[in-house]
Protein backbone atom coordinates (compact mmCIF):
# COMPACT_ATOMS: atom_id res chain seq x y z
CA UNK A 1 0.00 0.00 0.00
CA UNK A 2 2.77 2.22 0.85
CA UNK A 3 4.53 1.77 -2.53
CA UNK A 4 1.58 1.97 -4.43
CA UNK A 5 1.27 5.53 -2.71
CA UNK A 6 4.21 6.59 -3.51
CA UNK A 7 4.29 6.08 -6.99
CA UNK A 8 1.10 7.90 -7.02
CA UNK A 9 2.63 10.58 -5.58
CA UNK A 10 6.04 10.07 -7.79
CA UNK A 11 3.29 10.32 -11.11
CA UNK A 12 1.70 13.52 -9.77
CA UNK A 13 5.06 15.00 -9.30
CA UNK A 14 6.31 14.17 -12.48
CA UNK A 15 4.35 17.69 -14.28
CA UNK A 16 6.01 19.77 -11.58
CA UNK A 17 9.50 18.04 -12.66
CA UNK A 18 8.26 18.52 -15.92
CA UNK A 19 7.74 22.58 -15.18
CA UNK A 20 10.84 23.43 -13.29
CA UNK A 21 12.96 21.77 -16.27
CA UNK A 22 11.73 23.61 -18.57
CA UNK A 23 12.23 27.12 -16.16
CA UNK A 24 15.67 25.95 -15.49
CA UNK A 25 16.16 25.66 -19.22
CA UNK A 26 15.11 28.55 -20.12
CA UNK A 27 17.36 30.12 -17.44
CA UNK A 28 20.37 28.20 -18.70
CA UNK A 29 19.86 29.49 -22.05
CA UNK A 30 19.28 33.39 -21.26
CA UNK A 31 22.48 34.78 -22.11
CA UNK A 32 21.78 38.09 -23.83
CA UNK A 33 22.43 38.24 -27.32
CA UNK A 34 23.79 41.43 -29.08
CA UNK A 35 21.28 43.45 -30.77
CA UNK A 36 21.06 43.76 -34.38
CA UNK A 37 22.10 47.68 -36.26
CA UNK A 38 19.15 49.54 -36.47
CA UNK A 39 21.06 51.67 -39.15
CA UNK A 40 19.35 55.15 -39.49
CA UNK A 41 16.19 56.43 -38.32
CA UNK A 42 13.59 56.10 -41.72
CA UNK A 43 11.07 54.18 -40.25
CA UNK A 44 7.65 56.22 -39.31
CA UNK A 45 6.03 55.02 -35.46
CA UNK A 46 2.61 55.47 -34.50
CA UNK A 47 2.84 55.70 -30.77
CA UNK A 48 -0.57 54.64 -29.47
CA UNK A 49 -1.44 55.18 -25.61
CA UNK A 50 -4.67 53.68 -24.58
CA UNK A 51 -6.12 55.72 -22.03
CA UNK A 52 -9.39 55.57 -19.30
CA UNK A 53 -9.68 58.67 -17.18
CA UNK A 54 -5.93 59.14 -17.00
CA UNK A 55 -6.23 63.03 -16.56
CA UNK A 56 -3.49 63.18 -13.75
CA UNK A 57 -0.47 61.70 -15.48
CA UNK A 58 -1.38 61.21 -18.77
CA UNK A 59 0.73 65.27 -19.74
CA UNK A 60 3.96 63.53 -18.27
CA UNK A 61 3.90 60.20 -20.55
CA UNK A 62 3.28 62.24 -23.69
CA UNK A 63 6.11 64.66 -22.71
CA UNK A 64 8.03 61.49 -22.01
CA UNK A 65 7.56 59.94 -25.25
CA UNK A 66 7.36 63.41 -27.34
CA UNK A 67 11.17 63.27 -25.78
CA UNK A 68 12.28 59.75 -27.93
CA UNK A 69 15.43 59.85 -29.74
CA UNK A 70 13.99 59.90 -33.08
CA UNK A 71 13.51 62.13 -35.51
CA UNK A 72 9.75 64.36 -34.47
CA UNK A 73 8.99 64.10 -38.11
CA UNK A 74 8.67 60.33 -38.20
CA UNK A 75 6.40 59.65 -35.36
CA UNK A 76 3.57 60.79 -33.14
CA UNK A 77 1.68 59.82 -29.64
CA UNK A 78 -1.66 58.97 -30.75
CA UNK A 79 -3.87 58.96 -27.44
CA UNK A 80 -7.08 57.22 -27.56
CA UNK A 81 -9.29 58.87 -24.69
CA UNK A 82 -11.50 55.56 -24.29
CA UNK A 83 -14.82 56.56 -22.57
CA UNK A 84 -13.31 58.65 -20.78
CA UNK A 85 -15.14 60.89 -17.94
CA UNK A 86 -12.63 63.44 -16.95
CA UNK A 87 -10.24 65.71 -19.13
CA UNK A 88 -7.67 63.04 -20.24
CA UNK A 89 -8.42 64.15 -24.05
CA UNK A 90 -7.58 67.67 -23.22
CA UNK A 91 -4.55 67.31 -21.40
CA UNK A 92 -3.21 65.24 -23.89
CA UNK A 93 -3.57 67.72 -26.61
CA UNK A 94 -1.83 70.06 -24.38
CA UNK A 95 1.16 67.91 -23.95
CA UNK A 96 1.21 67.88 -27.67
CA UNK A 97 -0.19 64.31 -28.81
CA UNK A 98 -2.51 63.54 -31.24
CA UNK A 99 -5.85 62.77 -29.60
CA UNK A 100 -8.49 59.72 -30.87
CA UNK A 101 -12.27 60.50 -28.81
CA UNK A 102 -14.01 56.82 -28.31
CA UNK A 103 -16.72 56.29 -27.23
CA UNK A 104 -18.96 52.87 -27.12
CA UNK A 105 -21.66 51.70 -24.47
CA UNK A 106 -21.21 48.19 -24.66
CA UNK A 107 -17.47 47.57 -26.33
CA UNK A 108 -15.45 48.61 -23.56
CA UNK A 109 -11.46 47.81 -22.57
CA UNK A 110 -8.17 47.92 -23.92
CA UNK A 111 -8.49 45.48 -26.49
CA UNK A 112 -11.56 47.68 -28.22
CA UNK A 113 -9.32 51.00 -27.79
CA UNK A 114 -6.14 49.77 -29.99
CA UNK A 115 -8.17 47.91 -32.80
CA UNK A 116 -9.33 51.27 -32.60
CA UNK A 117 -6.19 53.23 -32.76
CA UNK A 118 -4.65 50.71 -35.55
CA UNK A 119 -7.37 51.44 -37.94
CA UNK A 120 -7.16 54.77 -37.81
CA UNK A 121 -3.03 54.46 -37.95
CA UNK A 122 -3.94 52.25 -41.25
CA UNK A 123 -5.66 54.30 -42.50
CA UNK A 124 -4.21 58.05 -42.15
CA UNK A 125 -2.50 60.27 -44.05
CA UNK A 126 0.74 59.96 -41.58
CA UNK A 127 1.55 56.45 -43.33
CA UNK A 128 3.17 55.32 -40.25
CA UNK A 129 5.14 51.74 -40.99
CA UNK A 130 4.23 50.53 -37.27
CA UNK A 131 2.38 51.07 -34.39
CA UNK A 132 3.61 50.95 -30.62
CA UNK A 133 1.40 50.33 -27.65
CA UNK A 134 2.61 52.26 -24.54
CA UNK A 135 0.68 52.19 -21.24
CA UNK A 136 -0.71 55.40 -19.91
CA UNK A 137 1.26 54.94 -16.87
CA UNK A 138 4.15 54.41 -18.30
CA UNK A 139 7.77 55.87 -18.96
CA UNK A 140 10.30 54.36 -21.93
CA UNK A 141 14.16 54.59 -22.41
CA UNK A 142 15.10 56.65 -25.56
CA UNK A 143 15.95 54.35 -27.62
CA UNK A 144 12.57 52.51 -27.89
CA UNK A 145 11.94 53.30 -31.93
CA UNK A 146 15.61 52.67 -32.45
CA UNK A 147 15.25 49.09 -31.25
CA UNK A 148 11.88 48.67 -32.87
CA UNK A 149 13.27 49.37 -35.87
CA UNK A 150 16.60 47.05 -35.72
CA UNK A 151 14.16 44.46 -35.18
CA UNK A 152 11.79 45.12 -37.91
CA UNK A 153 14.95 45.43 -40.50
CA UNK A 154 15.83 42.29 -39.15
CA UNK A 155 12.40 40.41 -40.05
CA UNK A 156 9.90 40.70 -37.18
CA UNK A 157 6.70 42.30 -37.52
CA UNK A 158 5.95 41.43 -33.47
CA UNK A 159 8.49 43.20 -31.03
CA UNK A 160 8.24 43.44 -27.36
CA UNK A 161 10.85 45.47 -25.01
CA UNK A 162 11.45 45.25 -21.79
CA UNK A 163 8.82 45.32 -19.58
CA UNK A 164 9.95 46.54 -16.18
CA UNK A 165 8.75 48.55 -12.88
CA UNK A 166 8.94 52.22 -12.64
CA UNK A 167 7.74 52.10 -8.57
CA UNK A 168 10.41 49.53 -7.47
CA UNK A 169 10.49 51.05 -3.63
CA UNK A 170 6.51 52.28 -3.14
CA UNK A 171 6.21 49.30 -1.53
CA UNK A 172 7.13 45.79 -0.51
CA UNK A 173 4.92 44.50 -3.42
CA UNK A 174 6.69 46.10 -6.14
CA UNK A 175 9.58 45.30 -5.10
CA UNK A 176 8.54 41.77 -5.03
CA UNK A 177 7.13 42.65 -8.37
CA UNK A 178 10.24 43.80 -9.68
CA UNK A 179 12.10 40.49 -8.63
CA UNK A 180 9.17 38.54 -10.53
CA UNK A 181 9.25 40.26 -13.90
CA UNK A 182 13.20 40.07 -14.23
CA UNK A 183 12.95 36.46 -14.03
CA UNK A 184 9.44 36.26 -16.11
CA UNK A 185 10.08 39.57 -18.48
CA UNK A 186 14.01 39.31 -18.78
CA UNK A 187 15.23 35.46 -18.21
CA UNK A 188 12.90 33.95 -20.10
CA UNK A 189 12.58 36.48 -23.11
CA UNK A 190 16.01 36.41 -23.51
CA UNK A 191 15.93 32.85 -23.93
CA UNK A 192 13.40 32.26 -26.21
CA UNK A 193 14.81 34.58 -28.11
CA UNK A 194 17.90 33.23 -28.14
CA UNK A 195 15.88 30.01 -29.15
CA UNK A 196 14.34 31.17 -32.34
CA UNK A 197 10.80 31.25 -30.54
CA UNK A 198 8.27 33.54 -29.26
CA UNK A 199 9.10 35.77 -26.26
CA UNK A 200 5.11 36.58 -25.85
CA UNK A 201 3.33 39.66 -25.30
CA UNK A 202 3.55 41.58 -22.04
CA UNK A 203 1.02 44.83 -22.87
CA UNK A 204 2.89 47.53 -22.75
CA UNK A 205 5.99 48.20 -24.88
CA UNK A 206 4.83 46.12 -27.86
CA UNK A 207 5.45 46.95 -31.08
CA UNK A 208 3.51 45.35 -34.39
CA UNK A 209 4.30 46.67 -38.34
CA UNK A 210 0.98 47.48 -39.94
CA UNK A 211 1.75 44.34 -42.59
CA UNK A 212 1.70 41.95 -39.89
CA UNK A 213 -1.77 43.69 -38.54
CA UNK A 214 -3.28 43.27 -41.97
CA UNK A 215 -2.33 39.43 -42.33
CA UNK A 216 -3.25 38.99 -38.59
CA UNK A 217 -6.09 41.47 -37.11
CA UNK A 218 -5.69 42.67 -33.73
CA UNK A 219 -9.08 40.77 -32.74
CA UNK A 220 -8.10 40.08 -29.01
CA UNK A 221 -10.45 41.86 -26.77
CA UNK A 222 -10.26 39.85 -23.50
CA UNK A 223 -8.38 40.80 -20.08
CA UNK A 224 -5.00 39.62 -21.11
CA UNK A 225 -5.50 40.77 -24.89
CA UNK A 226 -1.80 40.68 -24.64
CA UNK A 227 -1.23 36.93 -24.39
CA UNK A 228 -4.35 35.92 -26.64
CA UNK A 229 -3.47 37.76 -29.69
CA UNK A 230 0.20 36.08 -28.63
CA UNK A 231 -1.14 32.48 -29.59
CA UNK A 232 -3.11 33.93 -32.39
CA UNK A 233 0.34 35.18 -34.06
CA UNK A 234 2.24 32.01 -33.18
CA UNK A 235 -0.34 30.03 -34.92
CA UNK A 236 0.05 32.19 -37.73
CA UNK A 237 3.64 31.27 -37.48
CA UNK A 238 4.62 34.38 -36.56
CA UNK A 239 7.26 34.86 -33.58
CA UNK A 240 7.40 37.99 -31.79
CA UNK A 241 11.10 39.58 -30.96
CA UNK A 242 12.42 40.91 -27.99
CA UNK A 243 14.43 44.23 -27.91
CA UNK A 244 15.87 43.56 -24.54
CA UNK A 245 18.38 46.75 -24.89
CA UNK A 246 15.28 49.45 -25.04
CA UNK A 247 12.87 49.44 -21.51
CA UNK A 248 9.24 50.76 -21.04
CA UNK A 249 8.52 51.50 -16.87
CA UNK A 250 4.94 50.85 -15.86
CA UNK A 251 3.87 51.70 -12.12
CA UNK A 252 2.77 49.00 -10.58
CA UNK A 253 -0.33 49.10 -7.90
CA UNK A 254 1.18 49.00 -4.15
CA UNK A 255 -2.01 48.38 -2.21
CA UNK A 256 -3.23 45.31 -0.87
CA UNK A 257 -6.45 45.99 -2.38
CA UNK A 258 -5.92 47.20 -5.75
CA UNK A 259 -3.21 44.28 -6.37
CA UNK A 260 -5.49 41.12 -5.55
CA UNK A 261 -8.12 43.22 -7.23
CA UNK A 262 -5.72 42.99 -10.60
CA UNK A 263 -4.31 39.84 -9.78
CA UNK A 264 -8.22 38.23 -9.56
CA UNK A 265 -8.80 40.24 -13.08
CA UNK A 266 -5.46 38.72 -14.43
CA UNK A 267 -5.64 34.90 -13.09
CA UNK A 268 -9.22 34.71 -14.19
CA UNK A 269 -8.42 35.77 -18.09
CA UNK A 270 -5.97 33.32 -18.09
CA UNK A 271 -7.31 30.63 -16.75
CA UNK A 272 -9.52 30.94 -20.07
CA UNK A 273 -6.63 31.53 -22.01
CA UNK A 274 -5.42 27.83 -20.29
CA UNK A 275 -8.68 26.12 -21.23
CA UNK A 276 -9.03 27.20 -24.64
CA UNK A 277 -5.42 27.45 -25.93
CA UNK A 278 -3.10 25.15 -23.50
CA UNK A 279 -3.66 21.61 -25.32
CA UNK A 280 -4.76 22.36 -29.05
CA UNK A 281 -1.49 24.25 -28.64
CA UNK A 282 0.60 21.24 -27.12
CA UNK A 283 -1.62 18.91 -29.60
CA UNK A 284 -0.58 21.15 -32.37
CA UNK A 285 3.29 21.42 -31.63
CA UNK A 286 3.75 17.65 -31.10
CA UNK A 287 2.03 16.57 -33.77
CA UNK A 288 3.78 19.09 -35.88
CA UNK A 289 7.37 18.85 -34.48
CA UNK A 290 6.94 22.65 -34.42
CA UNK A 291 8.91 24.68 -31.70
CA UNK A 292 7.22 27.94 -32.01
CA UNK A 293 3.61 26.33 -30.57
CA UNK A 294 5.34 23.77 -28.01
CA UNK A 295 7.36 27.00 -26.23
CA UNK A 296 3.97 28.77 -26.37
CA UNK A 297 2.07 25.66 -25.07
CA UNK A 298 4.50 25.85 -22.53
CA UNK A 299 4.15 29.38 -21.52
CA UNK A 300 0.80 28.73 -21.46
CA UNK A 301 0.45 25.63 -19.48
CA UNK A 302 3.28 26.68 -16.46
CA UNK A 303 1.34 28.26 -13.59
CA UNK A 304 2.77 31.28 -12.01
CA UNK A 305 6.41 30.88 -10.22
CA UNK A 306 5.04 30.86 -6.68
CA UNK A 307 2.78 28.20 -7.44
CA UNK A 308 5.92 26.17 -9.29
CA UNK A 309 7.47 26.73 -5.82
CA UNK A 310 4.98 25.76 -3.46
CA UNK A 311 4.38 22.45 -5.74
CA UNK A 312 8.00 21.76 -5.54
CA UNK A 313 8.17 22.56 -1.82
CA UNK A 314 4.71 19.97 -1.09
CA UNK A 315 6.21 17.36 -3.15
CA UNK A 316 9.71 17.26 -1.01
CA UNK A 317 7.20 17.71 2.13
CA UNK A 318 5.12 14.31 0.96
CA UNK A 319 7.64 12.55 -0.41
CA UNK A 320 9.71 12.71 2.68
CA UNK A 321 8.20 10.02 5.40
CA UNK A 322 7.46 7.61 2.06
CA UNK A 323 11.67 8.36 1.86
CA UNK A 324 11.92 7.08 5.17
CA UNK A 325 9.22 4.15 5.91
CA UNK A 326 10.89 2.87 2.34
CA UNK A 327 14.18 2.53 3.44
CA UNK A 328 15.44 5.06 1.12
CA UNK A 329 14.00 3.50 -2.29
CA UNK A 330 11.49 6.19 -2.52
CA UNK A 331 10.32 7.05 -6.43
CA UNK A 332 8.01 10.15 -5.21
CA UNK A 333 11.35 12.00 -3.64
CA UNK A 334 13.57 10.97 -6.92
CA UNK A 335 11.21 12.99 -9.02
CA UNK A 336 10.23 15.55 -5.92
Amino acid sequence: MIRLLDLALAAALLPVLATAGYLGFLALMSRRTAPPPAGPPRLKFDIVVPSHNEEPGIGRTVQDLLALKWPRELFRVLVVADNCTDQTADRAREAGATVLVREHKELRGKGYALAYAFEHSAKDAFAAGAVVVVDADTTVSGNLLEAFQARIQAGGGAIQADYAVQNPEASWRTRLIRIALGMFHVLRSQARERLGVSCGLRGNGMCFTHQLLKAVPHDAFSVVEDLEYGIRLGQAGHRVFYAGEAHVYGEMVSTEKASRSQRRRWEDGRKQIVRTHGRPLLKAGLAKRDGLSLDLAMDVLVPPLSTVAGLVTGGLLASAPLLWVLGGSSASAAVA
